[in-house]
């Protein structure tokens, strides 16, 4: 079994071993700093010295000596193998250290200066500037730990808020996210908790009008059904009449029938929703139900106009849906399209991805009413009225947008749109 990580433990860890490190490095880099100053300023006090001699001047030559000066020793020394560098060094004997320095006096004689400073005094005090930045460490790092529980507890507390708020929500009780009592920094997340809010809200809307729709719609056809049977026995008919009761009663289980299937294909759709997308060219399936739609318009005495746009367009995705929202686009368009008239199929690309058009010259629709939901039907034309909730669920499922409007170009008609998002599709380019 899998341990779940924690994002505030792992923050807390990083966020102490990356101060830690730093506070090291920043105290190492100042006590080096403060240590070479120092014996700089040593070596340069030594060198000043020895110059003073070589030049036969007095070895000090401000006026009073100073206190550093009482705990110089200087000799004069020859050694075996001559140099003309300046040697500096530290010894320590006992509990002292010293600052050792051999100047150059007369190199022809292999005669040199040799200053010897007691820097003890400096030892110590390097020794009490290491404890105070060692103290100032500490300080600084528990610092840092409270800072850091702080911190975590102040990120973790716009999540907290969210999981109470998701918690004591249920289907019958969904309210969106206060926007303005989350961070600017949760304001995506939280939106796009509202927006998946929002479509559970039409999603359980639609699924309580479906099944009320479904019961009305089904009752409607059983109490004709009751009615013309027990209108069949209250007394003898001739053949003929039975067999036109019968066949009334066989129309009506056939719009049952209809039905039926509309309901069915919900589920199936929800199926489809599960299948393993494919990569496949949308502009190719396109043309494919442009075929398949052009006999059935030439039949019926109308026309059917393509215009695709780019050539190729790839995109991964489950191709029952998009076949679904296609079909039942061109569908309406050439039920409400009267004879002698043409239905447009296009396509085009813009920056939200591929946009799909099917505009007819039917009546157009009402659109204060939402037809995407369920039983909903405008016109004359027959229909359960389930087509359009089924292409706003595929759509739904695909992340596309779908749209339904009049048209806007003078002339009577629907235009029914369907937006491929981009970024589950790529352009290839022509050769």
């Amino acid at each position: 079994m899998s341990r779940q990580q924690s994002i505030r433990k792992n923050f807390l860890v990083q966020l102490l071993i990356s101060s830690a490190s730093l506070i090291l490095i920043f105290s190492s880099l100042l006590y080096f700093y403060i240590e070479k100053s120092i014996y700089d300023e040593k070596r340069d006090e030594l060198i000043h010295y020895a110059q003073n001699i070589s030049n036969y001047k007095a070895v000090y030559d401000f006026g009073e000596l100073p206190d550093s000066f009482l705990s110089l020793n200087i000799e004069v020394i020859s050694l075996i193998s001559p140099t003309d560098q300046i040697d500096v060094y530290e010894k320590t004997s006992g509990n002292k250290t010293y600052l050792t320095l051999i100047y150059p006096f007369d190199t022809k004689q292999n005669v040199y200066l040799k200053l010897v400073k007691d820097v003890s005094p400096t030892k110590k005090l390097l020794k009490k500037i290491v404890n105070y930045i060692f103290i100032i460490n500490i300080a600084g790092f528990l610092l840092v730990i409270l800072y850091a529980i702080a911190l975590s507890k102040m990120l973790a507390s716009p999540i907290k808020k969210l999981s109470q708020d998701l918690a004591n929500m249920n289907e019958h009780l969904m309210k969106p996210i206060q926007m303005d009592e989350i961070p600017q920094e949760f304001a995506p997340l939280a939106g796009t908790i509202n927006h998946l809010i929002a479509r559970i809200q039409n999603f359980v809307k639609y699924q309580k009008e479906l099944f009320i729709g479904t019961a009305h719609e089904l009752k409607t056809p059983l109490a004709v059904i009751k009615l013309k049977n027990q209108v069949t026995l209250i007394k003898k008919r001739s053949a003929e009449e039975y067999i036109e009761a019968i066949n009334t009663t066989n129309k009506t289980i056939d719009e049952m029938n209809v039905i039926v299937s509309n309901i069915l294909n919900i589920g199936r759709q929800e199926g489809a929703q599960l299948d393993q997308p494919q990569e496949v060219d949308v502009i190719e399936l396109l043309k494919q139900k442009a075929n398949d739609f052009q006999l059935l318009a030439e039949n019926e005495g109308k026309r059917l106009e393509i215009n695709f746009a780019p050539d190729v367009f790839m995109a991964t995705l489950q191709v029952g849906l998009l076949n679904q929202i296609i079909q039942n686009f061109l569908q309406n368009a050439l039920k409400f399209t009267p004879q002698e008239k043409k239905v447009i199929l296009r396509s085009s690309q813009d920056d939200y991805g591929l946009l799909i058009e099917v505009i007819d010259e039917g009546c157009g629709i009402d659109e204060s009413v939402d037809l995407f939901a369920p039983f909903k039907r405008q016109g004359n034309k027959s229909g359960v009225g389930l087509g359009l909730f089924l292409a706003k669920s595929a759509a739904d499922a695909l992340g596309a947008k779908i749209k339904l409007e009049n048209r806007d170009d003078g002339v009577d008609g629907t235009k029914a749109t369907l937006q491929l998002n981009s970024q589950l599709s790529c352009i290839i380019p022509q050769k």
